[in-house]
């Protein structure tokens, strides 16, 4: 019960400073920052919060329930527009794949021109 408050009242933290100081990110995604942080600083230990997060991802499918509602709402414009989707989808992915890739062969040149001058 304590890590599921710590974990909520780290989600609320994020809230507030969305809102405060208008933070361009979600407030979910604030608290997950703060909250990454605060385990490397340890200022939370892992064993607090482990077993709420293994709750949390065991039972994980509900939390999607709303988002396959929503799209069940649109989805005649999903059908309408089915084409653009795919190729936004396709050349998104292929995207993001080429971009990571050339960053990670590029890390590691640079990585291996870092150990050879020592």
């Amino acid at each position: 019960m304590i890590g599921l408050s710590i974990l909520i009242g780290f989600y609320l933290l994020g809230s507030i400073l969305h809102e405060a100081a208008h933070i361009p990110l979600p407030a979910n995604v604030i608290g997950l920052i703060l909250f990454t942080a605060s385990l490397f600083l340890k200022l939370v230990k892992l064993e607090w919060v482990e077993d709420a997060g293994q709750f949390l991802i065991k039972h994980m499918l509900l939390f999607f329930i709303p988002f396959v509602v929503g799209t069940m709402v649109f989805f005649h414009y999903i059908g309408v527009y089915a084409v653009q989707l795919l190729v936004s989808l396709f050349a998104s992915t292929a995207g993001v794949l080429l971009v990571t890739g050339w960053s990670v062969k590029l890390w590691k040149r640079k990585g291996g021109e870092q150990h050879e001058s020592r």
